[in-house]
């Protein structure tokens, strides 16, 4: 995105970061979340100095971005979900799980998806995909044991992206091991095992908040045979069709980790699947199609979010928003270790928003020689590179915390925000004590 003739944001880069706040506050005082966005775009696009023409090129961006494919992943997983309900797969599995398993309490299912979530996303290497696959097995547990839509997107959000610092093969971990010149068991044992630990802790605290706070307030729509599944008789069809599920879903998982299949490679697996279930259920085609609208449908206010959601972020990059407040945090770092992680870890995790890989390189330009001039261990500079890739996204409304409400059907973004505040919270502190204790405990 070009910058206007008459941009306002030319002579004060920080100004570009108005929009992002104007949705931010009005989200928290709750407000629309879409009403929120569009004014933010409307503020950004007199900040901005654009015309019409840069406004609507804003907008095709969008549409052809990763957030608009992860939107159109959650609509199909929403599709698929519906034709598992109707197809009696949905009840089937959570029958199996809450009975036959014994995951019949909230702690128990909240620890399920934490797990799953952890393994899919760090084996797949996506957040959106990883998630968007196991939502419509998931969510219907959640549901049967009373666990609200803004706890599940929390989970969802905190436990996905440590899947990607944990993954062997994941963007992340490559990218901080070839920056940092650490083995994957040093990474793992210094930054990544610790790191997780102290924010999945912080999630599930958020969590415990939440539910809380939204209890009676927002809950999933159960059908009358999930209300009472003492009651349930699994019949022949049912489990011939729910095991084939499983089975294609499993298979479909393995290849995908086995070809290194992108975020893309979830739309095929929702295919797949809906086609899949359809087939062992007998419905017709009429059916099948009606049942995959009627879920696409249910997300279709999300993906409106998603696309304005990206608008307005390109208007705060575009501007120099996320570069000046970077710039000005990193301009308070002094020569001490201490002082290259914190401030590192601050200026990634506060003042930069970008593809997680290209955060990497941009925290590794600017700080990593000062890390290594002052005796830092890369182990503890690793850190700061987590916290430059996870905090961003779990302090702001950005992308990929909007993708993961979408998932989880939840619109409660003020909830959502101070859930994932307490999370960031708690790496934070984590982050300022290591900082003082860790240059003199860690051999690397």
């Amino acid at each position: 995105m070009e910058l206007g003739s008459w941009a306002i944001v030319n002579s004060f880069p920080l100004l570009a970061l108005i929009p992002l706040l104007i949705y931010i506050v009005l989200s928290l005082r709750g407000k629309n979340n879409t009403w929120a966005i569009i004014l933010g775009i409307t503020a950004g696009i007199f900040l901005n100095g654009l015309d019409l023409k840069a406004v609507s090129k804003s907008f095709e961006t969008a549409m052809s971005s990763s957030t608009a494919l992860i939107g159109i992943i959650i609509m199909a997983g929403a599709g698929l979900g519906q034709v598992m309900t109707e197809a009696h797969v949905t009840h089937t599995l959570v029958y199996w799980i809450v009975k036959r398993i014994g995951v019949n309490t909230q702690t128990k299912a909240k620890l399920v998806l934490i797990i799953c979530s952890i393994v899919i996303c760090g084996l797949l290497g996506t957040l959106g995909g990883g998630n968007a696959v196991i939502a419509p097995i998931m969510i219907p547990v959640m549901a049967s044991l009373g666990i609200t839509p803004t706890v599940v997107a929390i989970l969802f959000k905190i436990s996905g992206e440590m899947g990607l610092i944990l993954g062997p093969l994941t963007g992340v971990t490559l990218i901080t091991m070839e920056v940092t010149g650490l083995t994957y068991g040093q990474l793992m044992l210094g930054a990544a095992l610790p790191f997780a630990i102290i924010f999945i802790g912080g999630a599930w605290i958020g969590a415990l908040r939440a539910q809380k706070r939204t209890e009676g307030q927002e809950s999933y729509t159960l059908s009358d045979d999930m209300k009472n599944l003492d009651e349930i008789v699994i019949t022949r069809q049912e489990t011939i069709s729910t095991i084939v599920f499983l089975v294609s879903f499993i298979v479909l998982v393995v290849y995908g980790i086995l070809t290194q299949q992108g975020t893309s490679y979830a739309l095929i697996v929702m295919m797949i699947l809906i086609a899949v279930v359809s087939l062992c259920a007998r419905m017709h085609a009429e059916h099948i199609i009606s049942a995959t609208v009627k879920g696409v449908q249910s997300q279709a206010g999300m993906f409106i979010i998603f696309i304005t959601i990206d608008v307005l972020l390109q208007m705060v990059t575009a501007g120099g928003g996320f570069t000046a407040l970077g710039n000005l945090l990193g301009s308070f770092s002094q020569n001490s270790p201490t002082a290259v992680m914190l401030i590192s870890s601050v200026v990634g995790g506060f003042g930069i928003e970008a593809a997680a890989v290209a955060e990497i390189k941009i925290i590794a330009g600017m700080f990593l020689g000062a890390a290594q001039a002052t005796g830092l261990p890369m182990s503890m500079f690793a850190i700061s590179i987590l916290c430059a890739t996870r905090l961003t996204g779990s302090t702001y409304p950005c992308s990929n915390m909007n993708g993961q409400m979408g998932i989880a059907g939840c619109n409660n973004l003020k909830e959502m925000l101070q859930g994932c505040w307490i999370a960031v919270g708690t790496v934070v502190v984590f982050t300022v004590i290591w900082a003082f204790v860790g240059p003199h405990i860690m051999p690397w």
